[in-house]
């Protein structure tokens, strides 16, 4: 087995009060609707452990599961971390965090993420994997962004690019 990752970063304002931006990330039965690939979350208090199901990375079918120690600090940021239980070896992994600011168009909504995967295939795949993974990892969170604004009925506002 050979590991490989890949992470990626994301900023949007939206039309959503910060609070119930919060409450839906904070909610495991909400965000396993809402993320494509994601067959469910079951939530043991802090710990949620995710299941995905139909991902193809470099040829391969793959349906990564792992387990996630989530901390709140309400209502402006959530981090996760890679926690599995004791005496179980994961073969994937997820890092990472989402920050909430209020605005006055919304909320800024910021998260960040690494994911990890052990799979079969040699180190010199290493660029075709990531490549793999950074295109699924942009699908998801495209289609989770825009599930989760028809979820709140809200829209991405627009940002100005300074010359």
């Amino acid at each position: 087995m050979t590991r490989f990752s890949a992470s990626t970063e994301a900023t949007a304002v939206i039309t959503a009060d910060r609070e119930a931006v919060f409450a839906v990330l904070r909610d495991p039965d909400a965000i396993a609707e809402l993320t494509p690939f994601v067959s469910r979350i079951t939530a043991d208090g802090d710990h949620w452990r995710w299941q995905l199901a139909g991902l193809e990375v470099a040829g391969l079918a793959v349906s990564p599961a792992f387990t996630e120690a989530m901390t709140y600090e309400e209502p402006s940021r959530i981090d996760f971390r890679h926690d599995p239980p004791e005496g179980v070896t994961e073969r994937s992994a997820v890092e990472g965090w989402y920050v909430l600011e209020e605005v006055p168009e919304g909320t800024r909504l910021s998260t960040s993420l690494e994911i990890s995967l052990d799979l079969p295939l040699p180190r010199l795949s290493g660029p075709v994997v990531r490549t793999a993974m950074k295109q699924v990892i942009g699908q998801m969170g495209t289609r989770f962004s825009a599930n989760l604004l028809r979820r709140l009925d809200a829209r991405e506002v627009p940002q100005r690019q300074d010359a």
